[in-house]
């Protein structure tokens, strides 16, 4: 069906507000930390401003969430108003979840407060929360409205108001993730079940198991009981932290991933489990286009005796798009010589004889002058 109307959304577009907020704030890595990147997102769409934490560092749940309602250039006298974390949550998702006022279909691709009513300032806020990159607004000969957008990348197409109810949806996700656990509690014993779920690539489950862990961990480890803390409890710990990691990184959350990586590697400290962690951010990096990254990570889980059958295949491969053509071949020899199967280094190999040619003769007769490293 052709389209009536094409609106192209640069104007409207809200990518990265949410961390451009938080690069004037001082404070607001602590404040994320204890109630959530989400929620302080959720705030300041709905308004409510928080103005002073108690934290209670036993149960999170339990803090004490001072705040006030309204527009910042009010001239009228704010009450402030006082709930726990907990119930300071399930009110700022209630007030997402309450249908937004629209208004009518812009008349003019230029008229920016037209298109931000019609889409909804609630939904174009939400959007990026969620990997969401809106493109276009195109109409259909029947009035229908689409929006064209990339979500982590990919591009997609929703009508309008199906738009609306998926980011509800994940709204209300954030509810069910409050409402099956503390967010202060540490239950060890999901470590276990985390891990089958992640051995089934279920990583919804394992955010769903772990995701209240990172707020509460990140206070704990400042405490005297956190400096305290026995090695196996960390090491256990630290690898929840690994798979929580992963799991958030393979659902289109980096950001919050690699936080959830850096926590675990303070707990880990230099026990085995400093390797797994290590390796794990290095595949992220590597994942998302970062191979630079990704070379120190990866070096790091080396130096912590991860597999060398699982790492070095990584490094080559972070060296490779680095254009570092020498070192990937180094570290393609390593890998075969510490177990990887040469069937799986294929194209790595093939992309350094097209880069090196004839001088990859030469240099292998010089590697092979010289044992591995081990």
């Amino acid at each position: 069906m052709e389209h009536s109307q094409v609106i192209p959304l640069d104007a409207v577009r809200t990518d990265g507000w949410f961390e451009r907020i938080g690069e004037g704030i001082g404070s607001f890595q602590a404040l994320c930390e204890i109630v959530g990147d989400r929620f302080v997102a959720f705030s300041l769409i709905t308004g409510a401003r928080i103005t002073a934490l108690s934290v209670d560092r036993r149960v999170l749940d339990n803090t004490i969430v001072d705040f006030t309602v309204g527009h910042v250039d009010s001239k009228q006298g704010e009450e402030t108003q006082r709930l726990t974390l907990g119930d300071f949550r399930r009110r700022l998702i209630a007030a997402l979840l309450t249908e937004e006022a629209h208004g009518p279909p812009p008349v003019r691709e230029n008229d920016t407060e037209a298109i931000q009513f019609f889409i909804g300032v609630r939904s174009l806020l939400l959007a990026p929360l969620y990997g969401y990159s809106l493109q276009r607004l195109s109409f259909l000969a029947d009035s229908t409205a689409k929006l064209e957008l990339f979500h982590d990348g990919i591009e997609e197409t929703f009508e309008l108001p199906a738009f609306r109810t998926r980011l509800r949806t994940h709204v209300r996700e954030e509810l069910d993730r409050i409402a099956s656990g503390s967010r202060g509690t540490i239950d060890l014993t999901r470590v276990a079940e985390a891990e089958l779920a992640a051995q089934e690539g279920n990583h919804l489950r394992v955010r769903q198991l772990l995701g209240t862990w990172p707020a509460p961990l990140s206070i704990f480890l400042r405490t005297p009981d956190g400096q305290l803390l026995g090695s196996d409890a960390r090491t256990l710990i630290a690898k929840g932290l690994g798979m929580l990691g992963t799991a958030c990184e393979s659902t289109g959350d980096l950001s919050q991933g690699e936080e959830i990586f850096r926590l675990g590697i303070q707990y880990a400290q230099d026990s085995a489990a400093a390797g797994d962690i290590f390796f794990r951010l290095g595949n992220a990096l590597l994942n998302n286009e970062r191979p630079g990254e990704a070379i120190a990570a990866l070096r790091r889980a080396l130096h912590w005796k991860a597999p060398g059958s699982l790492v070095w295949p990584l490094l080559a491969r972070a060296f490779i798009q680095r254009q570092r053509y020498v070192a990937a071949v180094a570290c393609l020899r390593e890998a075969v010589a510490a177990g990887t199967p040469e069937s799986e280094l294929i194209n790595e190999q093939r992309s350094v004889e097209e880069a090196l040619g004839p001088a990859l003769t030469s240099l292998r007769a010089t590697l092979l002058s010289s044992p591995p490293v081990r």
